[in-house]
């Protein structure tokens, strides 16, 4: 399959409005660049899927991508290029650069493509900042996730305690794993795979109740406000997990991977109920 094109005068635009937002955000600190990239970015996918946007698959009826995926990440690398020129840029859509400051800001420009593609809401912006290598970071600072339905976005990070829309949420308190929410996702082809389907089912039967919504960032925010319990999801990229572990860290809740079924497990909540589902292997 051909890669998606998109129309010069569509990069012309998208250019053109980050040289505009680099100028408004030339001293902003990495935090309030971070809010600001991840506002924006979504609000302008939301305005393209309002006229009308291309869809295709990559791997799967479910796996796709859109010219607002490609003009919102056209649009935050270029502002980061741009801005933090010393950073490296690490893209769900093919954006990558290498840095010379050991950093690399991890974008995915609309996580939850496929619920975008379908005029659900429930899809955001999302990205993180880590120093080293992405798939293992020596530090992850902090993710920001913007959600445009709702016009609120989450910050937070480790050592940075998290907020959504500038306000700290509460902490994550101790619940136990049979009584906590957990979103979840696996895809169809899996649920014929015994060792993949046994794995998630472990823990899967445990909790109070299942959500299954499709846009990881948009649940990890959810855990790291309370509003969601639990998060599971196996063989997850650096895109779809950094910027929410960060905020659920940033929570005071835990997130960890672990192996089982011959996969590699993305866990997070609250750090009663995750060691908990962890006790079950």
């Amino acid at each position: 399959m051909n890669a998606m094109t998109v129309p010069q005068n569509l990069n012309d635009m998208i250019d053109a409005l980050t040289k505009t937002f680099v100028i408004a955000h030339d001293q902003d600190s990495d935090e309030h660049l971070a809010q600001a990239l991840v506002f924006n970015a979504g609000r302008l996918a939301w305005r393209m899927r309002e006229t009308g946007v291309t869809t295709e698959q990559k791997t799967s009826v479910s796996d796709v991508v859109t010219e607002a995926d490609k003009a919102a990440e056209r649009f935050v690398s270029g502002a980061l290029e741009a801005l933090r020129p010393e950073d490296g840029i690490l893209g769900e859509e093919g954006a990558s650069r290498p840095g010379t400051s050991g950093r690399t800001w991890v974008i995915d420009p609309v996580d939850g493509t496929y619920n975008f593609s379908q005029g659900s809401d429930y899809w955001c912006s999302a990205l993180a900042l880590v120093t080293g290598d992405p798939e293992n970071p020596s530090e992850l600072h902090f993710g920001a996730v913007h959600r445009p339905a709702m016009g609120y976005t989450w910050f937070g990070g480790p050592n940075i305690a998290t907020t959504r829309d500038g306000k700290a949420v509460e902490k994550l308190g101790e619940k136990a794993l049979a009584e906590v929410g957990l979103g979840t996702y696996l895809h169809p082809t899996y649920l014929v795979q015994e060792p993949v389907r046994a794995a998630w089912q472990t823990i899967a039967e445990k909790v109070a109740a299942l959500r299954m919504l499709g846009a990881g960032s948009v649940d990890l925010g959810s855990v790291a406000d309370g509003s969601l319990g639990l998060w599971l999801q196996h063989t997850v990229h650096s895109w779809d997990w950094l910027p929410g572990r960060a905020l659920v860290e940033g929570a005071g809740g835990k997130a960890v991977k672990f192996d089982a079924g011959g996969v590699t497990w993305c866990l997070a909540g609250n750090e009663k109920a995750v060691n908990e589902a962890l006790a079950l292997f």
